[in-house]
């Protein structure tokens, strides 16, 4: 069994924006990002993808180019952030971030997803994929990589960074 997680590439309009579930559409480097994200990938024999088009545009491109079909799994979008979706962060309430910060995984002051429902939402996913015996390919967003990488136990994974096209790949 092999797991191959992807992020995204760039999207538009992103800059100091909160965009968790918001649906925005891809930067003009898209192709040139797709062709290097895909560039070194193990040939999947199954594909899914978050259904948001920064993810399931790129997965198509993967489909195309490995001959696979590509399934689309809501549980594998980014966190739902509800108020602050599509505000620029410096816009976000000083009082709600420090009580996000000082509950990180339970604290909702967006009226949004908790970190601990969106684990609920993903966890399931990833732990099913780590049964198999496929390789699979998941086109998705950082949040759910981080989860991931919490799975797996490695060392800190709230704080990882994942560039956009970034990969994660256990087994």
């Amino acid at each position: 069994m092999v797991v191959i997680l992807l992020r995204h590439t760039t999207p538009a309009g992103h800059e100091g924006v909160c965009y968790g579930s918001s649906d925005l559409g891809l930067a003009a480097t898209f192709a040139d990002e797709a062709t290097a994200a895909l560039a070194d990938l193990l040939r999947p024999s199954r594909i899914l993808t978050s259904p948001l088009q920064r993810c399931a545009q790129l997965a198509a491109r993967a489909g195309q180019m490995f001959g696979t079909t590509v399934h689309i799994d809501p549980a594998l979008s980014e966190m739902d952030f509800g108020d602050w979706e599509g505000k620029p962060w410096s816009s976000v309430p000083k009082d709600q971030l420090d009580e996000w910060a000082a509950d990180f995984f339970d604290a909702r002051p967006h009226g949004g997803e908790s970190v601990r429902m969106m684990q609920d939402r993903v966890q399931p996913v990833l732990a099913g994929l780590q049964r198999d015996e496929e390789t699979t390919l998941v086109v998705t967003h950082a949040g759910v990589m981080k989860i991931s990488a919490a799975m797996q136990g490695l060392p800190d994974p709230w704080n990882l960074t994942i560039p956009y096209g970034g990969v994660l790949q256990h087994g």
